[in-house]
């Protein structure tokens, strides 16, 4: 969940290691802190709160030094403090950490049992603590740094840096990402190459546990083992235009607003050349040879896995079987070598996800990961890795990623039914076709702004919020309960429409709002009666339908959004636009902060 960044450069670091921090911010915002070595001195300076307030501090208390780390904070063992906040210092040793040890209550009871005190309340302090006595007891930097992560169980990664060297850099990983950056007679290292990205485009990814010496000239690179390791170095695309807000109050608005172009980009990537057929540029899967898939992912990424699910069942008679990834292994399910196992996340680096994805290794026909980032470890670790080309996305509620997976899967069932011979050429055509002219119609939705704007104002008076959807809609129902929830902080809870009369019905009353989606499809009449069951008993019913639906069921609702017509099929896709929508205007009228709520944090690293 947090932020890494480290420095060996030319020039002062403070204001690049600040810089490249505000680009990882969305991994946590609840501290922030800069550590430099300057003339062979260690100095740190920290500060509680957003990155903005140690930006303050730097500038009334500058930390001089070509060499430094820094990190921003999620936290997990401690409360949001300034002594809580990283850099940690122990002896001569300053470390960052992304990460959970899980036996650090062991550790620091022997640390205190050998004298040592502690400064704070954090599963990190022991590291340093246990590094800064090796080094006492006489280890170099390279023995102290092996011995140190042969002491630690959970996830982690780590940057060091030593009192007195201000050519060395060490880092580690075990579970959680970290990227080496390699510049001319400098180097960097970050949490993901997102942060490097102004600096360089030349980056080697760690592995697991590995752990490297970085110099100026290099980096000395070492496996789990402590044998010298070759890691490709590779070239990535330098992503500068993330922290732009294009004249949008948020990047949440930004990035829903992108959603007609992101969405044409990835539909062309999926298609084939005459545009008729479905095609994965990244290599093949064939769907003849699977008797069921297995999906996994975590939050909104797994509400895409849910609408997969019809998807692929209903076009592809293809079982799916759901599973949320912090559940998954723990349950140790029986996985069928004939079995595809699918996994999706935004970043790619979501820690239960991983984890979940490395269980299923070696025991399905392939492992196929669904991903934003096209280097992170889910891609890297997965058989086949399928991009869904959403652009950098730093709002912390996801939405342009949310559609863009949605046609990476919907593309996925249209090939397999292909394949298993459920549709024909013609049909494929069919379906393609109507998939192409889907970012004309979100563009349509988006229109519809103002009107969303109107109901939102309102909506924020609320206290409790219910979704309800049936099929296709049932997921966007949790989806834009979710969405309303993370920014708003408004309880809100998405069922199936029919569902309501075994146990939620009981909540409903004059001053409940209940948002239904309900475009004239083949279920409209159903949802509809659940709709009348609402209010029949009070409820005030915000209803999302087309033209068709509020023309035959407006009557007594308190609002209603008219959405374009689209084919049922590809309806999840255009429907997330107002519950996206409805969920950022409801945030921005109770103020709240939209693209870095409360307790969150964009990129998942730990269990």
């Amino acid at each position: 969940m947090c932020g890494i960044v480290g420095i060996l450069g030319k020039h002062e670091v403070s204001p690049l290691i600040l810089d490249a921090l505000k680009r990882l911010e969305y991994r946590g915002y609840d501290s922030a802190g800069i550590a430099t070595i300057n003339n062979g001195i260690l100095s740190r300076r920290r500060a509680l709160g957003k990155l903005i307030n140690l930006s303050d501090l730097l500038v009334h208390d500058p930390l001089p030094g070509k060499s430094g780390i820094g990190h921003t904070r999620w936290a997990t063992h401690g409360a949001p403090t300034v002594s809580n906040a990283h850099p940690h210092q122990a002896g001569r040793v300053a470390v960052v950490h992304n990460g959970i040890i899980e036996n650090f209550r062991d550790l620091k009871a022997e640390l205190k049992a050998k004298g040592h005190s502690f400064e704070t309340e954090t599963d990190t302090e022991t590291i340093a603590l246990i590094f800064s006595d090796f080094l006492n007891a006489g280890d170099d930097p390279k023995q102290a740094v092996q011995n140190t992560i042969a002491r630690l169980e959970g996830a982690f990664a780590l940057a060091f840096l030593l009192d007195g060297e201000e050519d060395m850099m060490i880092a580690a990983r075990k579970g959680s990402p970290l990227a080496i950056g390699h510049g001319d007679g400098e180097m960097y290292l970050g949490s993901d190459a997102l942060a490097l990205a102004p600096m360089t485009d030349r980056v080697t990814y760690l592995e697991e546990g590995d752990w490297a010496i970085i110099r100026r000239a290099g980096a000395e690179i070492y496996d789990a083992n402590g044998q010298r390791a070759n890691r490709e170095m590779r070239k990535i695309h330098r992503q500068t235009e993330a922290n732009d807000k294009a004249g949008y109050k948020h990047f949440m608005a930004k990035e829903i607003a992108e959603q007609p172009a992101v969405l044409r980009d990835a539909i062309s990537h999926y298609l084939s050349a005459d545009r008729k057929a479905i095609h994965l540029p990244e290599g093949e899967i064939d769907f003849t040879a699977i008797d069921c898939i297995t999906m996994v992912a975590c939050g909104t990424a797994y509400l895409a896995c849910n609408v997969a699910k019809y998807w692929f069942e209903t076009l592809a008679r293809i079982p799916v079987e759901l599973d949320v990834a912090s559940e998954f292994r723990y349950r140790e399910p029986p996985l069928s070598p004939k079995s595809l196992a699918v996994f999706v996340s935004q970043s790619g680096e979501t820690a239960d996800t991983l984890a979940a994805l490395r269980y299923c290794s070696g025991k399905v026909a392939k492992v196929v990961s669904v991903v934003n980032v096209s280097e992170s470890s889910i891609a890297r670790d997965s058989d086949l890795a399928l991009p869904i080309l959403a652009g950098v996305e730093i709002g912390v509620a996801s939405t342009k990623a949310f559609t863009c997976q949605l046609v990476a899967l919907v593309s996925l069932a249209i090939l397999a039914a292909r394949q298993r011979g459920e549709i024909n050429s013609t049909r494929e055509a069919e379906l393609v076709g109507q998939l192409e002219s889907l970012p004309g119609i979100v563009n349509t939705a988006l229109a519809t702004e103002k009107s969303i704007r109107l109901v939102a104002r309102q909506l924020a008076e609320a206290g409790d919020v219910l979704f309800l959807g049936r099929g296709l809609m049932y997921p966007l129902a949790m989806e834009g309960a979710l969405k309303l929830k993370e920014i708003s902080y408004i309880h809100a809870e998405g069922y199936a429409s029919g569902e309501l009369k075994h146990g939620p019905i009981a909540l409903i009353d004059k001053h409940m709002p209940v948002v239904v989606f309900a475009p004239k499809d083949a279920l409209f009449d159903k949802t509809i009666s659940n709709m009348q069951e609402v209010m029949a008993r009070g409820g005030k019913i915000i209803l999302i339908t087309d033209k068709a639906g509020a023309a035959e069921a407006d009557e007594g609702v308190w609002k209603t959004l008219i959405m374009p017509d689209v084919p049922p099929f590809f309806a999840p896709i255009l429907y997330a636009i107002p519950a996206q929508l409805l969920a950022y205007h409801t945030a921005v009228t109770k103020g709240t902060d939209v693209d870095q709520p409360r307790n969150l944090a964009k990129s998942v690293t730990v269990e």
